[in-house]
């Protein structure tokens, strides 16, 4: 095995590793930690002044929530209580950590959409971080007749690995571990060979013309590559968070809740794909 894992067709011409310097752009995550418990402290006393009644009307359609890579679903619990605060009802994707085989995942992810849209009766939105984004997206390309629409965090679409060294590192460490005896963690094809090759062609088909398709990145972002993150295909919408961060930052929460209902207009942001990383 060579010393970069990640097979090189997953970085294409024009993206890049962030640099080793980048991370430290993840230390707003505190930031955003404390952005977070003040808003969630105004929004309570907020309700506790609303006349019982006039609450958010109630979207139609469930959103489910889609965690990152070696995340679980209690990264995004705090986006789930603010949407549901919202008038959202949002769903688990039922992943204790985003780890294994990504087209095993995304099959995964599918089964937990149909439970979903047969319980409601409608159509899922999907909001995925990272690496859930990309789960979300290859989903919504394969079953349009379940997804109504995603919002994607962060998510390296166009590039997979072009994501920090400290993450190819801990994708190096899956993969030994793999190779040791361990299972379920990470074989060297879903990362270098046929399995990586599917399930990046996957998160880069085609989106049916019902299925709506937003976004959010951040310049910010210390692990990935923030014009990786900008697919051709959706409204791109720029937020200053990191990486970390946008699972509970309330600026990106706004952002997820807006584009969660497609009568509230947003803005395109355009982007220079020349520019650096």
């Amino acid at each position: 095995m060579t010393r970069r894992t990640v097979a090189a067709f997953l970085t294409p011409e024009g993206f890049a590793q962030p640099s080793v310097a980048a991370v430290l752009r993840e230390g707003s995550v505190v930031t955003e930690v404390g952005r977070y418990a003040v808003h969630a402290i105004g929004s309570r006393g907020s309700r506790r002044r609303t006349p019982c009644g006039s609450g958010p009307v109630r979207s139609a359609e469930p959103v489910l929530l889609v965690p990152g890579f070696l995340a679980g679903d209690a990264s995004l619990s705090a986006m789930s209580r603010t949407l549901r605060r919202e008038g959202f009802r949002t769903y688990r994707a039922d992943i204790r950590a985003n780890v294994g085989c990504t087209i095993a995942a995304a099959a995964q992810l599918e089964e937990r959409l149909e439970e979903i849209a047969q319980r409601r009766g409608a159509r899922v939105r999907v909001v995925g971080h990272s690496l859930g984004g990309m789960l979300a997206r290859g989903v919504a390309a394969r079953r349009p007749d379940l997804v109504a629409g995603i919002v994607t965090l962060g998510s390296p679409v166009l590039a997979p690995g072009a994501h920090h060294a400290s993450l190819a590192r801990s994708v190096d460490l899956l993969v030994r571990l793999q190779r040791a005896g361990l299972r379920n963690l990470m074989a060297e094809d879903c990362v270098a060979g046929l399995c990586a090759q599917q399930s990046f062609d996957r998160a880069r088909a085609p989106l049916a013309d019902g299925v709506d398709f937003t976004a959010i990145f951040s310049r910010r972002d210390g692990i990935v590559d923030w014009r990786a993150c900008v697919d051709p295909a959706a409204r791109a919408v720029e937020v200053r968070s990191s990486h970390l961060g946008m699972g509970f930052d309330p600026a990106v929460i706004t952002a997820v809740s807006a584009a969660l209902r497609p009568a509230t207009p947003l803005s395109a942001v355009e982007v220079d794909r020349g520019q650096s990383a």
